[in-house]
């Protein structure tokens, strides 16, 4: 799944291309048409593809931003400001093109949902092999409830403090540090593979319940949070199986993993223990983190 690192690479891989662009219209892939007209929210959610495209239609794309793991797409007509906030899912990928093919990914071209056609003659193609992405339509920020729980973005000056204050609450204690670093009203965008690689970089056992770390403990992973995302986003994001940015060409921060999808720790050298937690499939050095 693109975790923050990926998705901040897509939204800066977009912004040139697609900002000051006029909307003109939208067309949908078969598997999008026929899951909407069974009833199902097939990536449009929220509202039916008619009133959807008439809602973007000669609407100019203002400004990309990037929320945790969110993208929202600022629009602007002649009566205000809406918005297009889309998650990528598990495979999710934007692509800027002149044609389809020219995505150069077959999986992609073949998977393709949502291609909204720019003013300029280009078009900007949504891609998701597994179709578990959306776009939604919201015509006011504040009635996107997913994106007011987010707690701060881990680089603003204010999330260390509020990160140390969620995790004082009393329905965390009980629960491992790895599920309440992963939930995004405690820590913005720290998807499964960069809590694996904060919680080994600061030595900390992802099976430790919240209580019993102490507050400098938990200042230090916030660190190796913060540290870890960075990384991620220096070197591209990771391309463990499906994430490609705008270019269609992958990330090589998995290059870089100390912990997560290896069979050795790449600090000691021991073998790496895979365990399941919160759902998640979580590896960690019984050596190294203690």
């Amino acid at each position: 799944m693109p975790e923050l690192p990926e998705v901040e690479h897509v939204k800066r891989g977009l912004s040139p291309k697609i900002l000051g662009e006029i909307i003109t219209g939208v067309t949908f892939s078969d598997k999008v048409t026929a899951g909407k007209a069974a009833g199902k929210q097939t990536i449009i959610k929220g509202i039916d593809l008619k009133t959807f495209e008439g809602k973007i239609i000669g609407s100019t794309i203002k400004a990309l931003d990037r929320r945790s793991k969110y993208l929202i797409f600022t629009l602007e007509n002649e009566l205000h400001e809406h918005y297009i906030i889309s998650h990528l899912g598990m495979s999710g990928a934007y692509f800027v093109v002149d044609r389809l093919e020219d995505i150069g990914v077959p999986n992609y071209i073949n998977h393709w949902h949502v291609a909204i056609h720019l003013q300029s003659g280009k078009q900007l193609i949504y891609s998701d092999i597994r179709r578990f992405g959306e776009l939604r339509y919201i015509e006011r920020l504040e009635s996107a409830a997913q994106i007011m729980a987010i707690a701060p973005e881990p680089f603003d000056d204010e999330a260390p403090a509020y990160y140390l204050d969620q995790l004082t609450a009393p329905k965390w204690q009980e629960k491992t540090i790895k599920e309440a670093i992963m939930n995004h009203s405690v820590v913005s965008g720290c998807g499964n593979i960069y809590a694996c690689e904060a919680l080994h970089l600061s030595r900390i056992n992802p099976n430790h319940k919240v209580k019993r770390l102490s507050k400098a403990k938990r200042t230090e992973l916030f660190e190796a949070i913060v540290h870890v995302l960075n990384e991620g986003i220096k070197y591209g994001g990771s391309s463990i199986s499906s994430y490609r940015n705008v270019e269609g060409k992958e990330g090589f921060m998995q290059t870089r993993f100390n912990i997560y999808g290896r069979k050795t720790c790449g600090t000691c050298g021991g073998p790496v223990t895979a365990k399941v937690i919160a759902t998640r499939n979580t590896h960690y050095c019984t050596h190294c983190q203690k």
